[in-house]
């Protein structure tokens, strides 16, 4: 087995823990705690104790994948010559880590501008994405959809379809963190003690779109993970769908968790981490499921 396999599943998995260890930062109020950038109270190596911890953690973990990704492009290449397509998402991956890290050194330099941080968290879900392309690309190649019950074109636009609203969802979601809308609604399943909650401030409209959202982004993922599990026969898409399905209801409990628990730590960054991954279960299947391998 190539090596580049085993290097982009790491780069996946790392790049979760990257999402999850920036939510914590922001959620335990950690953002600022290393005062200057790109060092962190003018060295490399501050005490790692309370909110440094976390925040210098944080950037070391990226400083990581800005090595490790590279390498993984490069035997990315090597392993598959033909894929030139692979190749060049490889390359915007790299454009992209490189752009998020100017992002988060000005999110410290200006002082966490929600502009900034909100940009922050969608250009790394987007690099999550990009890699989560590279990975199911690359994997070996099968016969699962050369017939016409294998609903390849339902399973892809599933997949795009469940991306594409966690996504909006997502970033949505980062706008209620960063303007602190979180608690703008302090009750739930209500809102204000509303089904519809008087729409006059902008908080309690950003907090109530985000949980529109939600339901909608709940109601069109069980629908398609449903139309895929009943009318697929492949089982990669089965599995996925089953996982985005289950992936969802949790993650509408934890959004409730998270208001009723006040923004806990473990209840907003767990969140975070499972949009994340429901965002990669949809870009998987979508992958998965392209008609051909990209070159």
């Amino acid at each position: 087995m190539p090596m580049a396999r085993p290097l982009l599943l790491f780069v996946l998995l790392w790049t979760l823990g990257l999402l999850l260890l920036g939510s914590i930062v922001h959620a335990v109020g950690a953002s600022l705690a290393c005062p200057d950038w790109p060092t962190c109270f003018g060295t490399m190596l501050p005490e790692m104790t309370g909110g440094v911890f976390w925040e210098h953690l944080h950037r070391l973990w990226a400083g990581a994948l800005l090595v490790v990704f590279p390498v993984a492009v490069i035997l990315t290449r090597r392993a598959y010559p033909d894929r030139v397509m692979l190749f060049r998402l490889g390359l915007a991956g790299i454009g992209l880590l490189l752009v998020q890290s100017v992002l988060g050194g000005l999110t410290v330099i200006f002082q966490l501008p929600d502009a900034i941080s909100t940009s922050h968290l969608a250009l790394a879900f987007l690099f999550l994405a990009l890699a989560t392309v590279i990975l199911v690309r690359t994997g070996p190649e099968t016969d699962d959809y050369r017939d016409a019950g294998s609903g390849r074109r339902l399973v892809r636009r599933a997949g795009l379809v469940v991306a594409g609203i966690v996504f909006v969802q997502s970033v949505v979601g980062a706008l209620v963190r960063h303007t602190d809308a979180g608690m703008a609604c302090p009750d739930v399943p209500l809102c204000l003690g509303r089904v519809i909650p008087p729409l006059e401030y902008p908080a309690v409209q950003l907090h109530f779109l985000h949980r529109v959202l939600g339901i909608v982004a709940a109601a069109v993922t069980l629908r398609y993970a449903w139309l895929v599990v009943a009318r697929t026969r492949v089982p990669f898409a089965r599995r996925t769908a089953t996982a985005l399905a289950a992936g969802v209801v949790l993650q509408v409990l934890l959004g409730f968790a998270s208001v009723a628990g006040r923004l806990a730590p473990p209840y907003v960054s767990t969140h975070t981490l499972l949009a994340a991954m429901l965002l990669s279960l949809g870009v998987a299947m979508a992958a998965h499921a392209w008609p051909s391998a990209p070159r």
